[in-house]
């Protein structure tokens, strides 16, 4: 059929004043090549993206498996499971001063702090932060560390009365180092590569301590590096100073990476090495991760056009540094195939990470009926001018890709757990497991911290094994699959069996019943939890029996989270610590791991 001879209709918007002074104009837009091509690209981004519970339980199972493989031996899989040295942990009963520093992305962070035992912990903490300047990304190491070594003397030089140190005592410092490192003792590490962003000439594989050590030198700090840490085991090491059962840890902000407790007898390739505890915290540098993760062409084309094409691939789909800018590259992509943003100049939006993870973030918190907020960030950051159909498809974009991260992150998380409980029976399933989370992405960023949490739920049930049910639990879960009023029943016959029988255990089988149920049924993931949601609050949560904390998404059953909102400070404060356990003067107590 021949198209009509008519030009397509074109619809305008009206001369105003948006709320923070930018005048809207008149955007002419096609309503043909919006409506039809911009969707089209969205639809396919999508399912592209799309992360079902199939996809979340393949790349949880990809995890456990290159986790064994890289225990096994070094370069046996994406994951380098690097041995962290730390086999022993805070015991609370710490006292005195201690020195961090933290370096952890685009800026570094100097603490100290006064710690008073069991009784009082913290009394005092002072900490600064402090921008690292672009060019010294990509500068030398010498520039690098002097840089940072003379902002530590500023640091120091600050050191007020109410912070002791015993007399004789030399200043010793924890050094949290948030790059690829092979750890060879508990205070020296080689690097193994920069990543997220740093391309920093002549450190590759020096040891950063020594680095460092060289650069307070140089700058007159009378200081030593006396331990070396990855960030994400000072923060579970951090975490663990607040609560015993914190068994993971996972950053999520520029970067990422994840660390865990493993039993020594499970590193094939540990030689050498004897740990008090029979445990030891394993360094996975999870970014690199690859298998199983669905890609699309604009990932592709980021991860070529990237300092480290081809490498950190797991870093590239769910870290802060380049979400913002993989919805930019969907966002050119539709404008240079549609009128999405009217005549606007595409010079601004055409810039590698002119559009950060940051500027989406706050895009998502608009709630206003005309999204005033998402098109002054459209405007101030990417130079286009938008109407209303256009902002609500830049949503759209930009929830596909934080929900895919999130919800990949989630399913890293339950790798790690899988494995843990494989390997280990009775280590996770039927016990409260902590993982620690820090990492601005995850802090301030609601719908990714949401996204993470709903698919480390489903994931989690989906590969515990659950008890056996009486026949008439199975006849009715059968049922199930076709009516879901039997669903309703036996969620009302498994909460007046729990009002009676309030155990633990017994409690836990019949919530897992319910997961099940819902499972067999093929309920997606956000279904699942809404409907658990519903359960809590309508069967279990008014009658005081507290099993799923849903409005916080602690979930006890089996995976609690922790959210350290004073991001850096806990890690910072472990790696103290430790430096202070392993070469203080004085024998500080030491705790293995239960």
């Amino acid at each position: 059929m021949s198209a009509p001879a008519s030009p397509p209709a074109v619809r305008s918007l009206r001369i105003s004043r948006s709320p923070v002074g930018i005048p809207r104009h008149s955007v002419a837009v096609r309503c043909k090549k919006v409506v039809c091509v911009a969707p089209t690209i969205l639809t396919k981004l999508q399912k592209e993206c799309a992360t079902p519970l199939p996809v979340l339980r393949r790349v949880a199972d990809a995890m456990a498996a290159d986790m064994r493989a890289g225990l096994a031996a070094d370069g046996g899989s994406d994951l380098p499971m690097i041995l962290s040295f730390v086999d022993n942990l805070p015991t609370r009963n710490e006292k005195g001063l201690f020195y961090a520093l933290d370096l952890g992305g685009t800026n570094f962070r100097v603490l100290r702090v006064q710690l008073g035992g069991k009784d009082e912990r913290v009394v005092a903490t002072e900490f600064e932060q402090v921008s690292i300047p672009k060019e010294l990304m990509f500068g030398t190491s010498e520039e690098l560390f002097d840089f940072i070594a003379s902002g530590l003397a500023k640091f120091a030089e600050k050191e007020g009365a109410k912070y002791h140190l015993p007399h004789g005592t030399k200043k010793e410092i924890g050094f949290t180092f948030s790059f690829p490192i092979r750890q060879t003792s508990i205070n020296s590490g080689i690097l193994i590569k920069w990543t997220k962003g740093f391309a920093v000439s002549g450190t590759a594989g020096k040891d950063v301590v020594a680095c460092l050590n060289e650069a307070m030198e140089r700058q007159g700090v009378d200081m030593r590096v006396s331990a070396l840490v990855n960030d994400t085991v000072g923060t579970l090491a951090g975490a663990r100073y607040w609560d015993d059962d914190v068994m993971v840890a996972v950053i999520l902000g520029t970067g990422t990476n994840a660390c865990y407790v493993e039993c020594v007898d499970a590193i094939p390739k540990l030689q050498s090495h004897n740990s008090s505890s029979g445990r030891t915290i394993i360094n996975m540098e999870w970014g690199a991760f690859s298998n199983g993760i669905p890609l699309t062409q604009f990932d592709r084309d980021m991860d070529a056009a990237s300092i480290n094409p081809g490498e950190q691939i797991f870093e590239k789909t769910i870290a802060g540094m380049y979400l913002g800018e993989i919805v930019r590259r969907v966002l050119l992509k539709m404008a240079e195939a549609s009128d999405l943003f009217g005549e606007s100049n595409m010079e601004k939006l055409s810039t590698q990470f002119v559009l950060w993870t940051p500027h989406i973030c706050a895009m998502q918190q608009d709630n206003s009926q005309d999204l005033e907020a998402v098109e002054a960030m459209l405007y101030d950051v990417a130079g286009v001018k938008s109407n209303l159909n256009a902002r609500k498809i830049v949503l759209e974009v930009c929830d596909t890709i934080v929900k895919r991260g999130g919800r990949l992150a989630g399913a890293g998380i339950v790798g790690i757990l899988q494995k843990m409980e494989e390997d280990t029976k009775g280590q996770i399933y039927g016990k409260r497991t902590v993982v620690a989370m820090d990492g601005g992405l995850y802090e301030h960023y609601p719908q990714y911290r949401r996204y993470l949490k709903d698919a480390s739920l489903v994931s989690c049930f989906s590969f515990l094994s659950f008890p056996p049910f009486p026949r008439q639990t199975w006849e009715l879960r059968m049922k199930a699959k076709k009516n879901l009023e039997a669903v309703d029943k036996l969620v009302r016959t498994i909460c007046v069996c729990v009002l009676f029988n309030v155990s633990r255990s017994k409690e836990e089988k019949l919530l897992r019943g319910i997961v099940q149920v819902l499972l067999v049924m093929n309920m997606k993931a956000e279904e699942l939890v809404e409907t658990l949601q519903d359960f809590e609050h309508n069967g279990l949560r008014k009658k005081g029996i507290h099993v799923f904390h849903v409005a916080s998404l602690e979930y006890r059953t089996p995976l609690d989270f922790v959210e350290l909102l004073l991001a850096g400070v806990s890690k910072s404060i472990a790696a103290a610590v430790l430096a202070k356990q392993c070469y203080s003067n004085e024998e500080s107590p030491k705790v293995g791991f239960p």
